[in-house]
């Protein structure tokens, strides 16, 4: 480890680590009893149309009944959620009388549910609480208890102090974080997650990747963070593959699973480019939050590779490179090898392929210019900078 990785006595860090995880096949189970720990009465169970479907909305709330708990459902969140289904999960809250939350599903109910948390105790709008402007002075620990149940394995939501929406005041997906957003319990059970279809394994499982690999590069120091992302990294590498070629390999779920929530522990730490910029593409040429961090991250690595080369190395090395070539060389590897698994998971190459049009790339970069994440990349970047990134990923 260099020295400059150490702080100084002038230079003083706050850490923290996450939420009581309820871990392993079969943890839904468990569910009524941490309802009953953390009193919850009568909770919202926050969810979307598409995990009804797939018929693990009617598992979650046999496992309520069979504890004798009575529930409210919203399942109204959409795909990338947005303030209205913030506003409308409230309206649900209210009405029923609840007195807790619990969200089920990808990121999009896992945060929308984190918003809804958010809105109970505190006044509109949500952009008041943008992380970008300093917003979370404004969170007090006021909030009522969340569970969050992960249905996939990329956000890591559920373990995570941030929760994202677009908003009608900012235009663009706003991270709102606070450490009292951190669910009060996440029951992590990967059975739920064996019949997502590949294409989505895919997305979700390049954002757990995206977010490890983006916050073991990013500036600043928390060697915690640090220890879980590179982990990470390692678990995605050799499950992810395996989870999308056998969808019901129960090994490679659990743990893809484990990747996710270490993904979202470590960005505490921070993020970088690659993530402000997928904020941006999802409002504006709607592009899933995880594939478009997987088209972006070759271009970003690229753009951070002198900046960050030893951290590079250590990323190829625990894709599978060997430790004994010289650094720029494994720094370079680290991005073929990222292109190539992309590659393996079946995901296109440039965000011209879904529909991302080449007019809305200097939009794009404004936007993500507009996004807090890039201010922790490792190599500075300014509004041009991330237009070419944005180009280069076309």
């Amino acid at each position: 480890m260099r020295l400059f990785d150490i702080p100084t006595e002038a230079r003083v860090t706050e850490m923290a680590w996450p939420t009581r995880i309820v871990f392993g096949a079969g943890a839904l189970q468990r569910l009524p009893a941490h309802v009953a720990r953390l009193r919850m009465r009568k909770p919202l169970l926050v969810t979307d149309t598409g995990v009804v479907r797939a018929g693990l909305a009617s598992r979650v709330q046999d496992s309520l009944r069979a504890g004798g708990v009575s529930f409210v459902v919203f399942e109204g969140v959409e795909p990338n959620p947005t303030e209205r289904d913030v506003e409308e999960g409230l309206a649900a809250y209210i009405a029923g009388g609840c007195d807790g939350l619990i969200a089920l599903g990808g990121g999009s109910p896992l945060d929308a549910a984190k918003l809804v948390q958010l809105r109970t105790m505190h006044p509109p709008p949500l952009s008041r609480y943008d992380d970008a402007t300093g917003g979370d002075r404004h969170v007090e620990d006021t909030l009522p208890p969340l569970i969050a149940i992960p249905t996939t394995a990329g956000t890591g939501s559920e373990v995570s102090r941030s929760g994202v929406a677009t908003l009608k005041d900012t235009g663009r997906k706003t991270v709102i974080f606070s450490p009292f957003l951190l669910p009060k319990a996440a029951i992590c059970d990967p059975e739920l997650t064996l019949g997502l279809p590949p294409g989505p394994t895919a997305a979700t499982g390049m954002d757990a990747f995206t977010h490890c690999l983006e916050a073991y590069v990013a500036s600043g120091f928390h060697p915690l963070a640090d220890a879980v992302a590179i982990d990470g990294i390692r678990r995605v590498a050799r499950s992810l593959p395996v989870a999308v070629r056998e969808g019901r390999n129960l090994v490679a779920r659990t743990d893809m699973m484990v990747a996710a929530m270490q993904g979202a522990m470590a960005f505490q730490k921070g993020l970088g480019a690659c993530h402000a910029l997928a904020h941006a593409l999802t409002p504006i040429s709607g592009t899933h939050h995880g594939l478009a961090n997987a088209l972006c991250l070759p271009a970003v690595m690229e753009f951070n590779r002198e900046a960050a080369a030893e951290r590079m190395a250590q990323l190829a090395v625990a894709m599978g490179e060997d430790a004994r070539e010289r650094e720029d060389v494994l720094a370079r590897r680290a991005v073929e090898r990222v292109r190539a698994l992309n590659a393996e998971v079946g995901l296109p190459t440039r965000l011209r392929d879904v529909g991302v049009r080449e007019e809305d790339l200097p939009r794009i970069a404004a936007k993500a210019f507009q996004d807090a994440s890039h201010q922790c990349n490792p190599r500075r970047c300014s509004k041009a900078d991330l237009l070419q990134l944005a180009r280069t990923a076309w």
